[in-house]
This record gives structure tokens, sequence and C-alpha cells, in this order.
């Protein structure tokens, strides 16, 4: 393949930034474009040099150049790593000189692509590693390196071996009838598809742990104007996040923030106050409001105990009558005029917490209620296998349906060779989670996803 280059740490001003290149001409670049005090570059892999990156005679900036020879390298073949100052500037010159010096600039996630092509990892590994990139908590990153490491693999590998047992013994049975063995294989497939079956099903079940680790909870922040919402998002981040003013109507558009209750990820959508209004603008604002609303998994109702309850607090209720979330009471660092019976008329059930976001008050008790609600601390990465990717549950549904279509075959005592198109499928799906039956498309659709550099 040819020589690949692309800057592998994020583009901004940092100490140290790094340009990889893999590729059979890796090494060639290199002796071109990096001198030593005095010496010729000793290519030696796993070695690191420290010298110069020069063009021509000029010399552009002090570095260390790290060597990887095929195939002890992330993608097998050659690779080099130039460990540079972290300037824009100075990483994007090294890259002009690599390219010029007979490297393409290369695709995103293309290395990690010639590791999956090159037989290093599988296509599940390669979809682990950006989910390790992009983990928004520590149990997705832990879940992550899981699939990294291979548990998912290794755990399809072993269903796979079972598989094509079953495959060696009907062929054994339609290869030798004379020797009438059907009932015997018959229940000896019947044994393995249920055992195949419950192996699945144990995969399947970690999926709503998965999703949960990878994506969260979405929840929406809703009241009237100055209620207090982009206060409360403010004490919920521990910084001033969202604009703050005695006026009202300041937040026209949402905000969007990411923190962690205990492990898990959840995204907090700070929204335009909801009242009836004629300013265009606002009225986009309360829209918006709205949609957020109806897209969250949660809502917080947050209203201002200091007033009256009103009409507008009373519909704003009623837009989530029927979606899970809290109630918060705000501002009860001041004389309240709204107790808990007047609210739960209108809360349909919802728990109803005092808070004050000004003074952060109380909002440790609105994280239990979160966590509670959707029971976080009985999500647990252990050592077995979390299901994450909507991909992955697709196919292993697909198997479980096989898999029933085999065993009905078995039970209704018809031909044992129809199964093996049940069995044929199922290899399939497995290897569309591993790689070895995926189309390109697809290929490239996952490998899209990643950054340039990895």
């Amino acid at each position: 393949m040819d020589t690949i280059v692309a800057i592998s740490t994020a583009i901004g001003n940092s100490g140290i930034g790094i340009i990889r290149l893999s590729g059979e001409n890796c090494f060639d670049i290199i002796k071109k474009i990096f001198k030593t005090k005095g010496k010729e570059v000793n290519i030696k892999p796993n070695t690191i040099n420290y010298g110069y990156i020069v063009d021509r005679d000029e010399i552009i900036d002090e570095v260390l150049v790290s060597f990887f020879k095929s195939p002890k390298s992330f993608t097998t073949e050659n690779m080099c790593e130039i460990n540079s100052h972290g300037g824009i500037i100075i990483m994007n010159r090294i890259l002009e000189i690599c390219i010029k010096n007979g490297a393409r600039l290369a695709e995103p996630g293309e290395f990690t692509k010639r590791a999956f092509l090159n037989g290093r990892i599988d296509l599940s590994q390669a979809e682990a590693i950006i989910d390790v990139i992009n983990a928004k908590s520590e149990k997705e990153a832990k879940a992550s390196m899981k699939q990294l490491n291979g548990f998912l693999s290794s755990k399809l590998k072993n269903i796979k071996e079972m598989i094509m047992e079953v495959l060696v013994d009907i062929e054994a049975s339609i290869d030798y009838p004379e020797y009438d063995i059907e009932e015997v294989t018959n229940n000896r497939v019947l044994n393995v598809m249920e055992k195949v079956k419950e192996e699945l099903k144990k995969l399947r079940k970690t999926f709503d742990n998965g999703k949960m680790i990878k994506e969260g909870v979405n929840i929406a922040i809703i009241g009237k104007p100055n209620a207090g919402k982009s206060s409360l998002l403010n004490a919920i981040l521990r910084e001033d996040r969202a604009i703050v003013t005695e006026y009202e109507g300041t937040t026209r558009d949402t905000i969007e923030e990411f923190i962690q209750i205990d492990g898990i990820p959840v995204k907090i959508v700070d929204t335009a106050g909801i009242r009836e209004t004629d300013n265009f603008v606002e009225k986009i604002g309360i829209n918006k409001s709205k949609e957020a609303a109806d897209k969250a998994d949660f809502v917080i109702v947050i209203i201002d105990s200091s007033k009256d309850l009103t009409q507008e607090d009373k519909e704003i209720l009623n837009i989530v009558k029927n979606k899970k979330g809290v109630i918060l009471l705000n501002k009860n660092d001041l004389v309240s005029k709204i107790n808990n019976e007047e609210i739960e008329k209108y809360s349909d059930g919802k728990q109803i917490l005092s808070i004050s976001a000004l003074n952060k008050e109380g909002i440790d008790k609105l994280f239990n209620v979160i966590s509670n609600m959707y029971k976080f601390n009985e999500i647990e990465i252990d050592d077995s296998v979390t299901i994450t990717n909507n991909r992955h549950k697709v196919a292993i549904n697909n198997m479980i349906e096989n898999v029933d279509k085999s065993i009905k075959t078995i039970n209704d005592k018809m031909p044992i060779d129809i199964i093996t198109i049940n069995i044929t499928n199922i290899l399939t799906e497995i290897g569309k989670i591993t790689g070895e039956s995926v189309s390109e498309d697809i290929i490239n659709e996952i490998f899209k996803k990643f950054c340039l550099g990895k």
C-alpha cells in the first residue's frame, strides 16, 4: 500500500503534536526529512530518535521520531510517528514536507482501516476505537476498551466454533446415511443450538445497559421565563455557562451540555422560557423548548416558588404530563408562595423537590432522583461483554431468529439438511460484526466516523 500521513493530535496549540506515517516507503521519506546531529538516521524498530525535521537545509522543528517495523505496528505496516511541537503552523509544515517527499494525506480513519484490512483487529474492535475516543463517561470508556481488547470477538468466536461443529455433524449425517445417525445428529444439533441461543440472548440482554452507557439520558429543563432554568444549568455544571439576568426572555435558543451522574452520560438542555409572546424571535425559541421537551427522555420542570402558581405554569406541567420527570420548586431562599399540595394536583405523580439554583442547594437531591429513576448504580461493567452498538444488536437479533428457525426445523422433524441455510445465515451475521462478511459500503461508512489521523 502507498504511504499515508496525517496529524494525529487535535488541531490547536499544545506542547506536543504527533504526525503519523504508515506504508511501504515510510522509512525512506523519514530519511529525507529527518536529520540527527552528525549522525545518519538509525532506523531501528521500537526506538525513538532525537533530531530535526528539515526542508532541504532549513531546520523546521526539533523533534522525536519513533519507528515501528512491519508487522509489529498498529497498521502492521512500517510506521513512524513524529513528535513535534504542537503549534498549528509547525505541524502543518511538517505534514506538507511529508507529502512533498512521497506520502499521501490519509483519509479519516485510514490508519485503523489498514489495521482492520491487514488483520490486526476485526471490525468490532475497530468500532471500539472510535467509541473509546468519543466516550462521554468512564463506564462507556470501560465498555469500549473491553470490546477493543477482544471480549466480544472472543465470545463470537466461541459461538462460531459451536456452529461449525453443528455443520460437521449435519454433513456427516448426509454423507453417511447408511449408518442411520440422523436421530443422534438431531439431538446433538438441537442441544448445541439451544446453547447458542442462550449465549446470544445473554449478549442481547446487555444492550439495554450498553445503550444507557453509550447514549445516556437526554434531559430538558423547561419552565417560564426567569423561573431559574439557566441558574439551574450553571449550578449543575458548576460554572457560568448560561447568561442569567433579571430580564425575562434572555435565553432565546437551547444550550446543551454533558455531565456524568454515577458514571452515566447525561445531556442537559437549557431551554427558552415558555410563555405567550408577540416577539417573533422569542417564539422560535419557545417552539424549540417544546420540541426539546418532547424529544427528552426526562424533563425538569422548574417553577418559581416565590410567586403564585400561574396558568402558564399549569400549561407547562400539562405539556409534559406523560413524560418521566421531576418538578423543582426553585428559590427556596425566598419566601415561598407555593406548597407541595398545590403542585401535586398537576404533577402527574412526578416527584417534587425544593431547591435554590442560586445557592446550588438541592442539586445532589436532583441527581439522586435521576439516578434512582434509571437505576444508574445497577449498571456495572464487569468481566462480561456489553453490547453498545445498535448494528451489533441487529445482527444478534438476526442470529437468534435463525437459531429459532433451526430448532423449529428439528422439532417439526423436517430433513436436517434444511437448517444448513439458517446456520449459514448465523455465520454471515457473525461476519457482519467481525467484518468477515460485511459489504465495502458499510466498512467505508464506519470508518468515515473516525477523525483524521486515527
